[in-house]
């Protein structure tokens, strides 16, 4: 029978903790290690629907990108996600910027999707590890063209400005680390992440980069089938359960 400290070392394996960025918060974030697991439920996020659902699967871990505890918890009240978490005897995992970075990650996985070829990590002073990832089209594009694109391939709605430059070498990172778009600029046509600020637009295409924004939850959300097969295949008398979350945020 595998417990729950089983499937922090196997993640451990394939996007280990000890990557993740000094300001992050991933791990066994919440439980027992020791529980047995029958049932994992899996998420994006630990929101009182993610966390009602994996109560309704009966599951005893739940596994997200986001960290559970990410601020310090100043008080724990019925009704919030930890204390849902606790009383029901329900542990958490959180794999963040680790499962940025590591290989056949976040930023890996939203490569692929953008059909990028010669895919391969890029280091940056801004962060600890390489998170970023670049890649090159398979044909050259305009700016328009590019939005489309990622609009096709991400499903999503998305900002776009463009630095009228032809795009053949793109840099993608999921989420938001809006700081990064500098040290991008001059080594890549064009930038793909989650969120972008409204300077951050005008800095890049002024300096000749184009950038999208392509959502955070767009970006980043499509690793967690991925990671499930994983488990899957590690862990296979165990039930997993990607919970169907959708973008908290409506556009109108």
């Amino acid at each position: 029978m595998s417990k729950v400290i089983d499937f922090y070392n196997f993640i451990d394996s394939i996007a280990p903790f000890a990557t993740q960025e000094s300001w992050d918060n991933s791990g066994l974030l919440l439980g027992n290690p020791e529980r047995e697991v029958i049932k994992v439920s899996l998420a994006l996020d630990a929101t009182a629907k993610t966390v009602a659902a994996t109560k309704e699967n009966g599951a005893e871990l739940i596994i997200t990108h986001h960290p559970v505890i990410f601020s310090p918890a100043k008080k724990i009240l019925a009704g919030s996600v930890i204390y849902e978490l606790l009383t029901n005897g329900i542990s958490a995992i959180s794999a963040h910027t680790c499962l940025d970075s590591a290989e056949g990650g976040v930023n890996d996985t939203l490569a692929a999707i953008l059909e990028l070829e010669d895919i391969s990590p890029l280091e940056l002073d801004g962060t600890d590890t390489p998170l970023v990832r670049v890649g090159k089209l398979k044909t050259v594009m305009s700016g328009d063209e590019f939005a489309n694109h990622v609009k096709e391939k991400l499903g999503c709605n998305l900002r776009l400005a463009d630095a009228g430059n032809e795009i053949k070498t793109v840099a993608v990172c999921g989420g938001s680390l809006s700081s990064l778009t500098y040290e991008l600029i001059g080594k890549v046509d064009a930038f793909v992440t989650g969120d972008l600020t409204h300077h951050y637009f005008i800095d890049a295409a002024d300096s000749g980069l184009t950038a999208i924004a392509a959502g955070h939850f767009e970006t980043e959300n499509p690793v967690m089938s991925v990671l499930k097969a994983k488990l899957e295949a590690q862990f296979p008398e165990v039930s997993f359960t990607l919970i169907n979350q959708k973008n908290p945020v409506k556009y109108y």
